[in-house]
């Protein structure tokens, strides 16, 4: 895994080799940056990335500028992972939570300029992250939120929701606050 863009741009990642993550391809994350960097400035913003995993997506905001980035995982070897990473690259904007994201959203402090979710492929719930997300006020107006699914998962019915980039298996559903569901 490489950061591909930014201040660590090339850097390689190296995660442990006993997770079960699965990291955004480099492919799939250049083509998430390069709409991202397209549809809303990546410095000086505020992330929330949920489902961490070993770190890609974080870094790559970090490496592009972000203010802050909140970076939350449940796994404990992927959470020492992230914390090993963020020593090593001597990051200190990165803020890494070990926590359930369910219940981490439901305290949560937003408001985040871009939320990003990675769950695990087929875990239950994901189809619910976008109204967690907006009853729990986590997304600045004008933010977006991002959620990376499987292809079989539909969430266009979603009242945010905006469009769908597809990259083979890997989807990448994009979700903008409405001021009808604010």
């Amino acid at each position: 895994m490489r950061i591909v863009a930014g201040r660590f741009k090339g850097k390689r990642i190296h995660p442990p080799k006993e997770i079960t993550a699965r990291p955004t391809t480099d492919f799939a994350k250049e083509a998430l940056f390069n709409i991202l960097q397209h549809s809303i400035p990546l410095e000086d913003i505020r992330v929330l990335d949920l489902f961490a995993g070993a770190g890609g997506i974080s870094l790559e905001f970090i490496s592009r500028g972000a203010a802050e980035v909140i970076g939350v995982e449940q796994d404990g070897t992927l959470h020492k992972h992230l914390q090993r990473t963020a020593r090593e690259l001597g990051i200190t904007n990165w803020h890494l939570v070990k926590a359930d994201v369910f219940q981490y959203m439901a305290a949560a402090r937003g408001p985040f300029d871009v939320v990003f979710a990675d769950p695990p492929f087929h875990m239950p719930g994901t189809e619910r992250l976008p109204a967690l997300v907006r009853e729990a006020g986590l997304l600045a107006p004008g933010g977006l939120l991002v959620i990376e699914h499987y292809k079989a998962l539909d969430l266009s019915a979603d009242p945010w929701f905006d469009s769908c980039r597809k990259y083979s298996n890997i989807h990448f559903s994009f979700f903008t606050p409405s001021t009808e569901t604010t």
